[in-house]
């Protein structure tokens, strides 16, 4: 139904254990059954005792129990929410911590429904005192002394870590969270956290992760932001470090800066656009198959070289440590002893795995980042701006966005420049090379290696990605820009192979979606411009006929869109009667029996264009009845809009049907004559 517009993308819920969304309404709502309640009971019954100790045990397996499905609803019912936001100011700071912890991980786990019931419960009363207070902190450490300094301020920052996560899954659904987060300045705050990147990385990435959250769509935060904020956000991603982390940071402040694009100074825009567009080049220029593989050989070696210098420490002192054993009595102390000592060498967290998933989230979200710069809205001809030619983005540091806030100006759209910048930074060649599939070998260690074997699920979402954002920019540069004629028709049968290399691919529906979407915008460029199809007729039915029987509604308006496409070329052509019979006979019974009515329309629209023009078509339509079937199908059309679409159609959708209406009614009128004209 007209030009499809590539889907902003946006944060989806974690989700430690599965599906939790379904819970998350249940945990509510309050209507689970009474037997859910026995451990949540006591735990929450212990966060009034008067020992820290007690209360910081009883915030930790609440932050475990919130993971566990079946706890959602007898934590709602008990409240656990109000129970738990007093110990977020709790005298102790390790209470603070894992009472931080135990909401992060409800209001990750818990979706919509628990966010909005937090916010509801009031919540970000005490979660904003608890970051203004960390913010105090963090200044009067300035002046401790180096022991204590260093010992506080790493739990400080260590709450406000948490905090900032609950801040942020909080902000992500609900907007009168954002709302908050306006009014009481904390802006202010998390930029202060952000402002410690050199020296915590973790923090800044948590923060990093909240403005991106904040600032789409958020012009009331806009006006907020000055010049010494706009200077910590350059200093944030023109960091000079380069390691995973430092990567994934510089992307997220990246991703923020576009947010902010509608008060950036006009002699900065070039600059900035440069120096974002450098990011998200060098971020996607790395393989992240290959780097799987090396992180997990190092973390192999590291591990290795652990264990052989234990060993070495042993042999060593072996005898004091046998002797000690005898003089305890305790048998085999030497193997608890090992234990003990190889969980000592190990960091925290697997660092090379840490580092690993860093620079794929960075990929992930660079891609992002591109595909919702290609959806900014369209500008009129007198909004663009006229942008410097300069690719340098190191000249951002000349012409500081912070020497110059303060101008609000019209909003910064993908001008010409824009796309100039893609193509010097190869950005459309780099994201073809990340639609491959995943490295083979990658995915076949991380599946024989249980904490790495997420990460295949993270190399496919990557692919998934680049296949939407591949869909943007096919849609929205020149032929020029994408390689021209040649490299269109590389970039279809390249499409190909990756759809039917795979005999299942109707199975994967992110994939489906994905892949069909870039298809249906490339077919639609070739055509528009003349260009000689790559894919043949049969291979666009197969896929349309797996893809037509998927549960997803995207799926099946792609493969409508296709087959409309394919067909309005064909009908130009002779020699193509049974092929727009086949076309038009599958279109005709998806629009008169999908459940959906926006898959319905599209069908409709899809056959208005493949049966508008040309002499096969005409022929085709009368043979497959075409006149006959649509004036049968027209007033249940009418109904089912009337009967079903303000219950379950958005205003947008319900003004496109309205259209598909109504050009069906002029498409039954144009029939009529085609009709007559071939049968007198």
């Amino acid at each position: 139904m007209g030009k499809s517009r590539t889907k902003r993308f946006k944060r989806p819920q974690f989700s430690p254990t599965g599906d939790c969304q379904a819970e998350a309404a249940a945990a509510a709502n309050g209507t689970e059954p009474e037997e859910d309640d026995g451990p949540a009971a006591e735990l929450l019954e212990k966060l009034q005792h008067p020992s820290a100790e007690v209360r910081e045990c009883a915030c930790a397996g609440l932050a475990r129990l919130v993971q566990q499905r079946p706890a959602l609803p007898g934590l709602a019912r008990r409240d656990a929410v109000r129970r738990l936001g007093p110990l977020l100011l709790d005298p102790s700071l390790a209470v603070r911590e894992t009472a931080a912890g135990a909401l992060r991980n409800l209001s990750a786990c818990g979706g919509f429904e628990v966010c909005g019931d937090m916010v509801t419960k009031d919540i970000m009363t005490p979660l904003v005192a608890l970051l203004k207070e960390c913010s105090t902190g963090l200044d009067s450490n300035e002046m401790s002394p180096q022991e204590k300094k260093d010992q506080n301020r790493n739990s400080i920052e260590n709450i406000a870590n948490e905090a900032v996560n609950v801040l942020w899954n909080i902000c992500e659904c609900s907007s009168r969270a954002v709302s908050i987060f306006n009014k009481e300045g904390c802006l202010e705050i998390v930029l202060k956290y952000l402002s410690r990147f050199s020296t915590n990385v973790d923090l800044a990435i948590s923060v990093a992760y909240c403005l991106q959250t904040v600032t789409e769509d958020n012009p009331e935060l806009l006006k907020s932001f000055s010049a010494p904020a706009l200077h910590v956000l350059e200093s944030a991603m023109l960091s000079p470090v380069n390691s995973m982390e430092y990567i994934l940071l510089k992307t997220l402040v990246a991703g923020t800066i576009w947010n902010l694009k509608d008060i950036i100074p006009s002699k900065s825009q070039a600059e900035i656009i440069n120096a974002i567009l450098k990011i998200l080049s060098e971020v996607l220029e790395m393989d992240a198959g290959e780097t799987v593989l090396q992180m997990k050989e190092a973390e192999t070696q590291r591990i290795k070289t652990a264990a052989e210098t234990e060993d070495t420490l042993q042999n060593v002192n072996g005898d004091d440590l046998i002797e000690d054993d005898e003089m305890e009595g305790i048998p085999h102390r030497r193997k608890v002893r090992r234990k003990a000592f190889i969980s000592d060498l190990l960091p925290p967290t697997d660092k090379e795995l840490r580092e690993t998933i860093a620079l794929l989230t960075a990929q992930q979200t660079a891609l992002e980042i591109i595909v919702n710069m290609c959806c900014s809205e369209d500008p009129t001809d007198d909004e663009w701006e006229e942008l410097s030619s300069s690719d340098e983005s190191d000249s951002f540091m000349e012409n500081s966005l912070s020497e110059c806030g303060g101008q609000l100006l019209s909003p910064l759209c993908l001008s010409h420049e824009v796309h100039t910048a893609l193509t010097n930074y190869l950005i459309p060649k780099k994201i073809f090379e990340k639609t491959a599939f995943p490295n083979s070998t990658a995915v076949d260690v991380c599946s024989r290696n249980p904490s790495w074997k997420p990460l295949i699920r993270k190399m496919s979402t990557i692919q998934c990605r680049a296949l939407v954002c591949l869909q943007s920019l096919v849609s929205l540069l020149d032929v020029d820009h994408l390689g021209g004629p040649a490299a269109l028709q590389t970039l279809a049968q390249h499409l190909s192979q990756l759809l039917f290399s795979q005999p299942d691919f109707a199975k994967h529906v992110d994939f489906l979606e994905a892949i069909s979407s870039a298809l249906r915008a490339l077919l639609q460029t070739v055509a528009s411009k003349n260009i000689p199809q790559c894919m043949t007729p049969d291979q666009l039915l197969t896929l349309c006929r797996a893809g037509i029987h998927s549960s997803n509604v995207g799926v099946r308006v792609n493969v409508v869109s296709i087959l409309g496409i394919t067909g309005s070329v064909l009908a130009k052509e002779d020699g193509t009667l049974d092929t727009l019979k086949t076309i038009g006979c599958f279109l005709l019974e998806v629009a008169t029996k999908d459940p959906s009515l926006v898959v319905a329309g599209e069908a409709l629209d899809a056959l208005f264009d493949v049966f508008a023009d040309g002499k096969e078509a005409e022929r085709a339509s009368v043979q497959i009845k075409l006149l006959s079937a649509l004036k049968e199908f027209q007033p249940v059309f009418k109904m089912k809009i009337r009967k079903e679409g303000r219950a379950k159609y958005s205003p947008d959708q319900l003004c496109v049907l309205d259209n598909v209406k109504m050009n069906l009614r002029r498409f039954v009128a144009y029939q009529e004559t085609v009709e007559k004209k071939l049968t007198t």
